[in-house]
């Protein structure tokens, strides 16, 4: 029996506590994996993109995952999919999972963690937090972040005045006019955008700011300017997939000696050596972060009997 997991489903299951505990522990341990996660992305003859992501492997778990996405910007939810959690003893389908939901958590709360370890520790109370782009993955990087250490003030803005209102009420911060005003203002700041042309350059911030950016999951999408880039300790999730389709393709962009976050959380980079040094997070997305979570969710799921089975053979 495959068991189905809505939405629903797994905003009752997952928690980020948790969530972050597993991600942290896979980024510690996923480079023991003998197969490469791969990243398929094409164009469609519509206005959106698909996405593949397989196969999501993990040392210790007896199963792979792998993610078929479909990312059209002009609809809500943008993206839609499934993740396929298979077996790893039988090859039979455990569970179908969706993806928007997954894709949201895993990404969100991966990026708190990329945000957490090379940001400056700043005041006691937290830095001031902000976010461009208000969608779910900006969502889940606040929780996870607020998890992980005191922040201060959030300030949102988004191209929805609606959206970014909403998100601001939920986290009881306020809505800013421009990117440029969120980097003025905020210690941190988390970018979540579909955007293809630089949204912050050097010039708009200032020494000792962190930055992370989830827009540079595709080839042409980038957020912040190359000399923003050049000019910052920039950390990475995975080298070959950032030198493919991620921040690392930047043109003249050097790419010796960038750290992965994997080497900040086991101290083979020490990361942010100075108050002074910008700090940007720019991941990709990997594979085996879809199954940390969706093999926590299956569990939990089957220990709560929380889902629908469904019989494909039948």
């Amino acid at each position: 029996m495959t068991l189905l997991l809505t939405r629903n489903d797994l905003e009752t299951l997952l928690d980020p506590a948790d969530c972050l505990a597993a991600l942290r522990e896979a980024f510690r341990t996923a480079g023991a994996s003998p197969v490469p996660g791969q990243r398929v992305v094409t164009g469609l003859p519509f206005p959106g993109t698909a996405t593949a992501l397989l196969p999501g492997l993990l040392p210790g778990v007896e199963a792979y995952t792998v993610k078929v996405n479909a990312k059209f910007p002009g609809a809500r939810p943008a993206l839609r999919g499934v993740v396929c959690l298979f077996s790893g003893v039988d090859g039979a389908l455990l569970a179908l999972l969706d993806s928007a939901t997954v894709t949201a958590w895993r990404t969100g709360l991966a990026a708190a963690l990329g945000t957490h370890l090379p940001a400056s520790p700043g005041p006691s109370s937290g830095a001031t937090v902000g976010l461009i782009g208000a969608g779910a993955q900006a969502d889940l990087m606040v929780r996870g972040l607020r998890t992980l250490r005191p922040c201060g003030p959030l300030l949102v803005h988004d191209l929805d005045p609606e959206r970014a209102a909403a998100l601001a009420a939920r986290h009881d911060g306020r809505v800013v006019t421009s990117p440029q005003a969120v980097a003025a203002e905020a210690g941190i700041v988390l970018l979540a955008t579909w955007s293809r042309t630089p949204l912050l350059h050097l010039a708009d911030t200032r020494p000792g700011r962190h930055l992370t950016t989830l827009g540079a999951d595709e080839p042409g999408k980038r957020e912040l300017a190359a000399d923003l880039l050049d000019a910052a300790l920039l950390v990475v999730d995975d080298h070959e997939l950032a030198a493919a389709t991620g921040t690392l393709a930047t043109p003249d962009l050097p790419t010796t000696a960038v750290p992965t976050l994997t080497d900040l959380l086991t101290g083979a980079h020490a990361g942010r050596t100075s108050p002074d040094t910008r700090t940007v997070y720019a991941p990709v997305g990997l594979p085996w972060q879809d199954l940390a979570l969706s093999w926590l969710a299956h569990e939990r799921a089957r220990e709560r009997g929380v889902g629908r089975d469904f019989d494909f053979l039948g």
